[in-house]
């Protein structure tokens, strides 16, 4: 009997945090200056805290804190974290990922103390696109910590583009120097693709201090971060039709309609002696998805508009997205599933696109 997967216990880092003043914690982030310099901007600092309405004394760490010109930090204003929404988005967020890396016998504790060096989120892209990065394993120096996150975010955002992000919200810089808005987007935007079995609380909203250096002056404001919004947003919770009541009440009529989904497909796919076997990994990579539709509207689909031996997370995706493409052309609805749902082995994404071909073509030669 498999043992349970390791769960990470409740993250400890608000209270930390509100242990921490403005500029211990914002000392984290800034590079080293010179003393002058920062005796001349101290009082300055004090006063743009001052007037943020930050509810801690700021102790200043003269030779951390202080940013180039135009330079903009961020952190969450201490009593955000007191936020039962926040602390439930990273309790699940910590947890997902201890599910996903539990067979590495990897334990998240802290979002920030853990994920910013790179080696656990580049084990969880690892895990979740099934690919290998080519990075070294282990390495202890800042420089290499940076070069191993940059190629983890550099992957990950060249996954993540099918999604059209409107604005990247995380990088090398923000990450390694623990910021957990930017971390808890790139979080965030990882469960929402990957369509991650948790249910990330709605509409986090989080009150967030923001630190610019204009003219020689900090200036400092305060703004709502959205962290998640309607969960129907996040690809997560749709219509309940047919098919999620077979999968929660008839599981044994459901592997009639996939009996017949099989006689379906192979009538068209055995003309070019492919033959489907196995509806929950055969059409993942969208070759016989696009094959399927240029049989049933009767057209060779020319090779060069699809990958015909798909390699990587990416060219899959586009097979399936112009799958879709030639299912609208043809009159069909636009599916409900993302193609990324289909890539990733989302069963009844598949069986719902091929349930719809079905009842369009059955009745064709």
């Amino acid at each position: 009997m498999a043992s349970p997967r390791p769960k990470s216990p409740r993250p400890t880092t608000p209270q930390k945090k509100k242990d921490e003043s403005f500029f211990e914690y914002l000392g984290t982030l800034g590079r080293r200056k010179k003393i002058k310099e920062v005796n001349e901007l101290e009082e300055e600092g004090k006063n743009a805290i001052d007037l943020s309405g930050s509810p801690t004394s700021p102790e200043l760490p003269p030779q951390d804190y202080m940013l180039d010109e135009y330079e903009e930090r961020s952190m969450i204003e201490p009593s955000s974290y007191d936020n039962p929404k926040l602390k439930e988005l990273i309790k699940v967020l910590i947890e997902w990922i201890n599910d996903e890396l539990a067979n590495q016998r990897i334990i998240v504790k802290d979002i920030e103390e853990d994920l910013y060096d790179g080696q656990i989120l580049q084990k969880l892209l690892e895990k979740l696109a099934g690919e290998k990065l080519d990075v070294v394993e282990v390495t202890q120096s800042e420089e290499g910590q940076k070069e191993k996150l940059r190629t983890v975010l550099d992957a990950t955002n060249r996954l993540l583009a099918p999604n059209r992000w409107s604005q990247v919200k995380w990088n090398v810089e923000s990450v390694h120097s623990k910021n957990v808005i930017s971390i808890l987007h790139l979080l965030v935007a990882l469960a929402r693709h990957f369509r991650a079995p948790v249910r990330l609380p709605e509409n986090v909203v989080v009150r967030v201090v923001v630190v610019q250096k204009r003219e020689g002056r900090l200036h400092t404001r305060i703004v709502q971060e959205e962290l998640t919004s309607k969960y129907d947003d996040l690809g997560m919770r749709v219509e309940r039709d047919a098919f999620d009541t077979l999968f929660d009440h008839a599981p044994d009529k459901l592997q009639v309609v996939k009996k017949s989904l099989i006689t379906f497909v192979n009538k068209y796919l055995n003309r070019i002696n492919l033959d489907v076997t196995d509806l929950d990994n055969q059409f993942h990579d969208g070759v016989y998805l696009t094959l399927l539709m240029g049989l049933l509207e009767d057209y060779f689909v020319p090779l060069y508009s699809f990958n015909l031996t798909p390699t990587d997370f990416d060219q899959k995706v586009h097979n399936v997205a112009f799958a879709f493409e030639l299912m609208m052309d043809a009159g069909l609805a636009k599916p409900k599933a993302r193609p990324e749902d289909i890539v990733n082995l989302d069963l009844k994404s598949t069986l719902r696109v091929l349930y719809n071909l079905f009842t369009k073509y059955k009745n064709s030669n």
